[in-house]
């Protein structure tokens, strides 16, 4: 009997209709642990080169880690990966909530989906019996509704996973939603699972957990409630969700404004986590057994704009894309946007971030109102940013049909220059972290398999001189000792951006949730991490395993993006970033340059084993023990 996992893994054939349980032995498992790392061994396997990512021989997984649902902070995680219809590459994306937990127990450790079924279902799995309903009653409702007829049918807790009406309308940017507000989000996974027919996955269980040590994991759980208060970081974020960051990157020059142009935004305060807490926030929301928190709740019942609690609040990205990114000060009407977002199952970042492309678009007069269906697409304007959304999500008129493919497909479309005003790597848009001040994070955008990512990797000033003993003691257990000068891209700034992906790619393996773990300023260090993982497993585990699995994972992305014809052409970031940023804030007159970049991207090439052109080598894959993927590789 194993410690922690199940030990099953559903296999679903939707064009035979068929289910069947594989039994991998616990080496698989502590190779891979689960995750993105064990998904990639069914992508690359099973999805044939060259499948479009919305025909059926693309190859859908869905995989919690091997301590997902212990009684621990930060475990309840799943990962999806697919070919993303956004790159072309390998898609990748968590979530949190409770349907990690559930789907563990309710018996299995993850699912590998393949083909597409001839009429709608959704997959239930219910006490480690799984079998496929029909969905045809589920079509074109929201994701609030869907989960209301789903509990009625099989159980009012049940957890279920889905895609939303966005991805039956073609939207590009599609989600996979749980609990009607999380999301897998940024590489089009939603609009995978539409393309099979495959409505949603239901998980229901009351298989708990075999524990290795439950006295060590007792005692370190204890640990959380009581350092929340005493690290910075984590308090502001349980007390306020990411959006604690909304006014400390103001206060610093790195809050994307009107579509990146500016690090600051004068409308900053009224869209801040705080004034957030102080007005509209009902609750603080959870993940399955997390003492943190984060998740925000909010309810606005009077106004032009109003939101429901079964629909979360925004979180930081959110406050960023559809607020600043768009110039907008109404925390209503984010709080509608996010709304909409979570009823369509369509993903946050990409949509704000390409209105706000529309928006610059439409002031520069690339576009004109006939283009954009007669809404006056202006920053600043809330009513045009909600006409803009409400067009994408339902791909609807000369604008939605345009946006809903996201910008850089709409920058093809329009031409005429729209191209200098993306944000884009490998067709995802860029988070609310700006490259300009964070250098070493503009090249994890580069290199990051699929796309531009702010939780790929660890951010510069925790790096950089200045920072505290406590951040800098976490990084020397990783072998980074050494701060650098701030706003750098050194040699040493590489390393620090490579390794720290390296752990933040274990993470994604592990299934462990990036507020919790990590290599500064989380609630555990990655000493604690591998205590925690020993504790469930029975393990003897050391952090160098651990990282191990994380340049595994990483491997098998590049192994995946080489053989679909991706390399250092594609490493690449838009033109904006080398632009100097306007604005009188601390980054006014910021820029990247093309030399300092590509430079960098030849030192991470170099530390991560990979040739010229960004793809791993016969030998690395042999040295990480994933000598099968060799046969992937281009000859």
């Amino acid at each position: 009997m194993p410690y922690g996992y199940n030990g099953k893994i559903l296999h679903v054939d939707l064009t035979r209709g068929t289910l069947e349980s594989e039994e991998p032995n616990e080496a698989f498992y502590r190779k891979y642990l689960g995750g993105s790392a064990m998904g990639m061994h069914y992508v690359l396997r099973d999805m044939p080169k060259g499948a479009d990512p919305l025909a059926p021989e693309n190859v859908l997984t869905l995989f919690t880690g091997v301590t997902t649902g212990a009684p621990i902070s930060g475990q309840s995680r799943l990962n999806a990966n697919a070919k993303s219809p956004i790159s072309g590459g390998i898609g990748d994306s968590q979530s949190g909530g409770f349907f990690p937990a559930e789907l563990k127990f309710a018996g299995f450790d993850g699912i590998v989906i393949k083909g597409k079924s001839p009429k709608p279902v959704y997959l239930a799995i219910v006490e480690g019996k799984a079998e496929l309903r029909d969905a045809a009653h589920l079509m074109g409702k929201l994701t609030g509704e869907v989960d209301d007829i789903i509990h009625k049918e099989i159980h009012p807790k049940a957890e279920i996973l889905q895609h939303g009406p966005g991805a039956e309308n073609g939207v590009l940017f599609s989600s996979l939603v749980s609990m009607s507000n999380r999301h897998n989000g940024r590489t089009g996974m939603g609009l995978v699972m539409a393309s099979k027919n495959l409505k949603a996955v239901v998980a229901r269980g009351t298989k708990k957990v075999e524990l290795a040590n439950s006295k060590a994991l007792t005692a370190l759980n204890r640990i959380g409630p009581k350092a929340i208060p005493e690290n910075g970081d984590m308090d502001g974020l349980a007390k306020f969700g990411t959006a604690v960051v909304v006014l400390f990157n103001n206060t610093i020059g790195t809050l994307p404004t009107r579509n990146y142009n500016e690090g600051q935004f004068e409308g900053c305060e009224p869209i801040s986590g705080e004034k957030m807490a102080e007005t509209i926030l009902k609750e603080r929301d959870t993940c399955y057994a997390c003492v943190v928190k984060c998740k925000r709740v909010v309810d606005i019942k009077e106004g032009p704009y109003t939101a429901q609690p079964r629909y979360g609040g925004p979180e930081y990205e959110t406050l960023g894309t559809f607020g600043s990114y768009c110039g907008i000060d109404n925390l209503a009407a984010v709080s509608k946007a996010n709304q909409i977002c979570n009823e369509y199952g369509v993903d946050t970042i990409a949509c704000g971030a390409t209105i706000a492309f529309a928006m610059e678009c439409y002031e520069k007069g690339i576009i004109s109102k006939e283009q954009t269906g007669g809404i006056e697409l202006k920053f600043g304007d809330a009513d045009a940013m909600l006409a803009a959304l409400d067009a994408i999500v339902k791909n609807e008129g000369p604008l939605g049909k345009v946006l809903s493919q996201g910008s850089e497909r709409a920058a093809k479309v329009w031409g005429n220059g729209a191209d200098e005003c993306l944000i884009t790597v490998k067709g995802a848009e860029a988070p609310a972290h700006m490259p300009q001040a964070k250098r070493s994070l503009g090249l994890i955008y580069a290199v990051n398999p699929f796309g531009a990512d702010h939780q790929s990797s660890e951010h510069d000033p925790y790096y950089e001189e200045g920072v505290g003993d406590f951040n800098l003691d976490r990084l020397k257990q990783i072998g980074l000792s050494a701060p650098q000068p701030a706003y750098s891209l050194t040699d040493e700034k590489v390393r620090f951006a490579y390794e720290t992906q390296v752990f933040y790619s274990m993470l994604d393996s592990a299934e462990l949730c990036q507020f919790v773990y990590g290599p500064t300023w989380t609630l555990y260090d990655g000493k604690d991490t591998v205590e925690m993982m020993k504790a469930v497993t029975g393990w003897d585990l050391t952090l160098e395993e651990l990282m191990t699995v994380g340049r595994r994972r990483l491997n098998l992305f590049r192994t995946f993006n080489a053989r679909e014809g991706l390399g250092r052409k594609d490493d690449r970031l838009p033109k904006k970033f080398f632009k100097q940023l306007t604005g009188t804030g601390p980054t006014a007159g910021f820029a990247l340059t093309h030399e300092e970049v590509d430079s960098a991207i030849d030192a991470y090439y170099k530390m991560a084993g990979f040739n010229a052109d960004g793809a791993p080598t016969r030998d690395g894959l042999k040295q990480l023990d994933i000598e099968w993927a060799a046969e992937y590789l281009p000859a």
